[in-house]
């Protein structure tokens, strides 16, 4: 799936991506390495996803719907709660019982997250704001992702201007990182 177009359909995109991913550990067995791998490319792409939301999507959220803090500290926290189960999975193998424990905890997190996000945000973006506003948040999110970190930090700042600035200096170093180790290279 090619990402592309507006905010929503880029996010979109990284949804349909995460769950794919999901599925793929879903069908291994339990202990399967491969497990481990797939967790981490998940991992990285929602680390991500997260950064371009807290940086675009909720501030546009906040200034755009009339509850727009409440539902944008909400989504906020349920970024927090996936960073700490992510954070509790690094280091830990496929072997590891607490592993699948910590994986499942996360699958469950992530899909109660985007089916609220497609089912009730997004629909309200897309009435509240203009085409090309969601273009240029499309774009914005883009950029971000490129030079997002790849490795949760629960402690980091999750609010503008704040996270922007922490957030490509931890990106610089979770590439060099997962240069140096090949995480995230699949096979």
């Amino acid at each position: 799936m090619g990402h592309g177009g507006d905010i929503i359909q880029e996010l979109s995109t990284d949804h349909r991506e995460v769950e794919e991913l999901f599925g793929r550990i879903e069908a291994m067995p339990v202990g399967d390495a491969r497990r481990k791998e797939f967790a981490d490319q998940a991992v990285m792409e929602l680390v991500r996803h997260s950064v371009a939301e807290e940086q675009y999507l909720y501030p546009a959220v906040r200034e755009l719907l009339p509850d727009g803090d409440e539902i944008a500290d909400k989504e906020i926290e349920e970024h927090s709660a996936a960073e700490r189960t992510m954070k509790a999975m690094e280091g830990r193998g496929a072997d590891d019982p607490e592993f699948d424990r910590l994986v499942a905890e996360l699958m469950t997190e992530i899909r109660s997250h985007i089916a609220d996000e497609e089912r009730n945000l997004f629909p309200r973006l897309r009435q509240a704001a203009t085409q090309e506003q969601l273009d240029k948040l499309g774009d914005k999110a883009r950029t971000a992702k490129k030079t997002a970190p790849t490795r949760p930090h629960p402690s980091a700042p999750d609010t503008p201007p704040a996270n922007k600035v922490m957030d490509a200096g931890a990106g610089m170093v979770d590439r060099l990182r997962d240069a140096l180790t090949g995480r995230g290279k699949g096979h």
